[in-house]
């Protein structure tokens, strides 16, 4: 995956986010106004969809089931609605020197709205297990049920509401590859993310059309799961975190959705903010077991098993509601 979390991006984002948790600290406990879903997320859908892209098998580029999930998540995209369906095809190195064929795959929606949300997901699976309590297994690829399926399978199912009701923005739907080819040891950030690095050098956008901002989700599947506000979002989109924390406080999710600062995560919307789309990360990053990823991070135990109906249900409602409250 990424750095992980107790690994502070920088020094001033620990300084950003030592002072938002105060901030949050201090902030009323009174309930706001509930928000009526004008779409209801579908939640045994979105397990589905993540349990397809795992009977692919695992998702490392150049695999047969990366090659098998790539025509899922394109007839699925397809299927759904989407005006179009770009495959943005290349060859990129990994830290390692190993070549990967990489795949983004993006699905428009009320493409030629100019007021646009970016959602976004990594489809890849890491192709070790190197954080797995059985040492011999450390070299085999994870099944990525919930780093790699879980994200997607949400976005999945936002794509099958919007084909419901037309929402009055337009909203771009951005499988990114490579994600987890990432150097586990020492201190290469830039060996993550290989995808999204190469799709902000590529996009479609004009500067007429680039998203006012952008989601990502990434690790949303876990059992019991709990988002706190990620310290990179809060330094570089503060205003969109709020956003997305705000509505989950008035969808009934305020106990999913933490409003305090969890942990520094390397991950694809470092990238898309680069591109000045300002990008928040929902991800569990501070497990009440481990402090940082739930348990089953980069572990054969990142199967269906371990993937939550319920997680699935909060975070995808919340997107919904974000995106149909937009005017």
């Amino acid at each position: 995956m990424k750095l992980v979390n107790i690994i502070s991006i920088s020094l001033c984002w620990l300084m950003i986010a030592c002072s938002a948790k105060s901030e949050s600290q201090q902030a009323t406990n009174e309930e706001p106004e509930a928000m009526k879903p004008r779409i209801e997320f579908n939640a045994d859908s979105a397990y589905r969809n993540v349990k397809a892209q795992v009977d692919c098998g695992t998702r490392v580029p150049g695999t047969e089931g990366h090659s098998k999930c790539a025509k899922l998540l394109v007839n699925e995209l397809k299927r759904y609605g989407a005006d179009s369906v770009i495959e943005q095809k290349t060859t990129v190195t990994a830290f390692n020197g190993d070549k990967l064929p990489i795949n983004n795959i993006m699905g428009r929606f009320n493409k030629d709205a100019k007021r646009r949300v970016l959602l976004l997901a990594h489809w890849d699976t890491r192709p070790w297990a190197d954080e797995d309590p059985d040492e011999s297994r450390r070299k085999q690829p994870i099944p990525g049920a919930n780093d790699g399926g879980s994200g997607v399978g949400v976005l999945l199912e936002v794509a099958r509401c919007l084909q419901i009701e037309k929402p009055a923005i337009g909203v771009d739907i951005l499988f990114v590859d490579a994600e987890d080819y990432g150097e586990s040891q020492g201190q290469s950030e830039n060996s993550w993310c290989l995808g999204t690095q190469y799709w902000v050098t590529k996009h479609p956008y004009t500067v007429e059309n680039m998203p006012i901002y952008g989601i990502l989700l990434d690790i949303v599947g876990g059992l019991d799961a709990r988002f706190h506000r990620e310290i990179a979002s809060h330094q570089l989109a503060g205003s969109i975190v709020d956003k997305v924390w705000g509505t989950a406080s008035m969808s009934g999710y305020g106990n999913v959705f933490i409003n305090q600062i969890g942990g520094a995560v390397m991950d694809d919307h470092v990238y898309v903010n680069q591109l000045g789309i300002p990008c928040i990360d929902i991800i569990e990053n501070q497990n009440s077991q481990t402090g940082s990823f739930p348990p089953t991070w980069h572990t054969h135990a990142d199967n269906m098993s371990n993937i939550s109906r319920t997680s699935l249900k909060a975070v995808g409602q919340v997107v919904l509601n974000v995106i149909y409250n937009e005017k």
